[in-house]
């Protein structure tokens, strides 16, 4: 008894060019459309997202401010608070400079 024996196939042999026709025309509606889909989700995403040079003249904003500590200080050169542990030099004039800007 014999098994399905398979036949080779003829890849020299010519081909139906109304199927191949078909099947690129299907191809391109099926980008176009999912091309919209992907449109349609872009834009649902572009909405909801805010830009940042909005308007926000009508939001409040709330911002908690800590005054400076005891074991802090004001670098002369970038003008950050820092910590006392952060302080590289004091200048002759008695400015302190932290560690990166001293760098």
């Amino acid at each position: 008894m014999t098994k399905g024996i398979a036949m080779a196939q003829d890849y020299d042999s010519p081909r139906n060019k109304d199927e191949d026709e078909e099947s690129l025309q299907a191809l391109g509606k099926s980008s176009q459309n999912s091309s919209n889909d992907m449109d349609d989700d872009e834009n649902a995403i572009a909405e909801d997202y805010e830009l940042p040079g909005a308007d926000l003249s009508n939001e409040d904003a709330s911002v908690t401010v800590i005054p400076m500590q005891g074991d802090e200080f004001i670098c002369s050169e970038c003008f950050l608070v820092k910590h006392r542990s952060q302080l590289a030099y004091t200048t002759e004039d008695g400015q302190p400079v932290c560690q990166e800007c001293a760098a």
